[in-house]
């Protein structure tokens, strides 16, 4: 709540630290194991990974134009399922976005941990849109297999990825689209039942070799989306949900590299002032130049924060005095100057 508050704030006093979000906001949802250590850790369990450690679940916003910010995050015991507590953490997201100033589309992305009819309900609830990856269930196999040959549209990464079957860099893939209707199950889903769009990206599961090849054999990613945007473009959004890994990364150089107390409710606390720290500094990177604003946290504390500065007094005088010849001067002088005079 307290780190929800001060992100209100930010936005209101840096507009450009969200934005865009007042025509498209994506919401990011995504959980992760920490490991830890000792035999005390309240909540500490094997999950489901095998590590043993804590368990925090966060939510992101980002638009087209800016970086994300952590909007919220919760702490849970190290075997706790990534979809524990994802309703509530979604409803509270989605609302403190709004009030940031996200009141155009709202697009939530999430993987295949949170495909479920009761995670789709809520999301559909607040009115906003989803884009999650669809779990390879007979049914959504089935309708996979209805897409006819001629469906399908060749698209090529910006940024080759790796295969982790093959160990090749894919550079390029196929995409196509049906209808699916997904937690048809009334027993399991009682009233969750949704129909929306299947969007269907396939890449080869094997290289091709000088003997060719009898027939080509497929690997499968599908994307359950109610979003109207086009194949290429919707494709392309939901595949910027891995921004979020960023967000980890970032939390796991910094306070997140250990949780240090044996007591649960210290180390949510701790959670949480990691994800205001993160904020803080997302914020003052937006103030000290157009580089900083999307820099990974590690760069700010270098440029910004971790500087061989040193402070002189000369009769009533305090002077900083900051290194001779320093690349970031202008910007770490911005900084100082703008945050200087909205505290005066």
């Amino acid at each position: 709540m307290v780190a929800g508050e001060a992100l209100v704030r930010l936005a209101g006093q840096v507009p450009s630290l969200l934005a865009g979000v007042g025509e498209l906001a994506f919401i990011d949802i995504d959980a992760k194991i920490k490991e830890a250590y000792g035999h005390d850790k309240d909540g500490i369990g094997f999950a489901y990974n095998g590590v043993r450690g804590l368990n925090h679940l966060v939510a992101t916003v980002s638009s087209p134009v800016c970086a994300p910010v952590i909007l919220a995050g919760q702490l849970r015991g190290g075997n706790t399922d990534s979809r524990h507590g994802a309703v509530a953490l979604l409803t509270e997201a989605i609302n403190l976005a709004r009030r940031c100033g996200a009141n155009g589309m709202i697009v939530v992305r999430a993987d295949s941990a949170f495909y479920t009819g009761k995670i789709i309900a809520a999301i559909r609830k607040a009115k906003v849109c989803f884009s999650i990856t669809a779990r390879k269930t007979e049914a959504v196999l089935t309708a996979i297999g209805g897409i006819g040959e001629d469906a399908w549209s060749e698209i090529a990464y910006r940024h080759p990825i790796l295969n982790p079957e093959t160990g090749d860099l894919i550079t390029h893939a196929e995409i196509a689209e049906t209808t699916h209707t997904a937690f048809a199950n009334t027993t399991q889903n009682p009233g969750r039942e949704v129909t929306a769009r299947l969007l269907v990206r396939r890449t080869p599961r094997f290289k091709e070799n000088e003997q060719g090849e009898l027939f080509r054999v497929w690997h499968y990613h599908a994307v359950f989306t109610d979003t109207g945007f086009d194949l290429h473009i919707a494709d392309e959004y939901h595949r910027g949900h891995a921004i979020i890994e960023q967000i980890f990364a970032d939390l796991n150089d910094t306070a997140l590299a250990h949780y240090p107390s044996g007591r649960f409710p210290a180390n949510q606390a701790w959670l949480t002032l990691a994800i205001l720290t993160h904020n803080l500094l997302r914020t003052a990177g937006h103030l000290a130049s157009v580089f900083h604003a999307k820099a990974r946290t590690g760069t700010l504390r270098r440029h910004l924060i971790n500087i061989p500065a040193r402070l002189t007094r000369t009769a009533r005088r305090t002077t900083l005095r900051l290194p001779a010849n320093w690349p970031w001067a202008d910007s770490w002088h911005g900084l100082f100057t703008t945050t200087r005079t909205r505290t005066t």
